[in-house]
């Protein structure tokens, strides 16, 4: 698989889990030890189980958003995808630094984003 094949399926992986919100679809997108920064410079969200209760916590209802990407960067330890997200009230343009694991999972996920005006 190449490191495109690899980030490509991780974030349709991302996608699925953004729309099902179950715990099994997020935990499978994440490392056991993986770091979860919802913003630049937040306080991360540590671990598999972390991620999965915030990310709950703080879910879209399903159907909610629609979500188009293309990458930046990709490389087997860091890639970088620019994506537009849109809500029916927002848009926001978003930058996500994503690190892989060898098997697939995100290890370090980093998600930058600005709401349009």
């Amino acid at each position: 698989m190449t490191d495109l094949e690899a980030v490509t399926r991780w974030v349709e992986g991302y996608m699925r889990a953004w729309s099902s919100n179950t715990s099994d679809d997020i935990a499978a997108l994440f490392a056991e030890d993986a770091a979860y920064y919802p913003a630049p410079y937040a306080e991360p969200w540590r671990g598999r189980d972390a991620i999965v209760a915030e990310w709950l916590a703080r879910r879209d209802a399903p159907g909610q958003t629609s979500f188009s990407w293309f990458p930046v960067t990709v490389g087997p330890d860091l890639s970088v995808i620019q994506g537009t997200t849109t809500y029916p009230h927002a848009t926001y343009s978003n930058l996500w630094l994503i690190r892989l694991d060898t098997v697939g999972q995100c290890r370090e996920f980093t998600e930058w984003w600005m709401e349009h005006d």
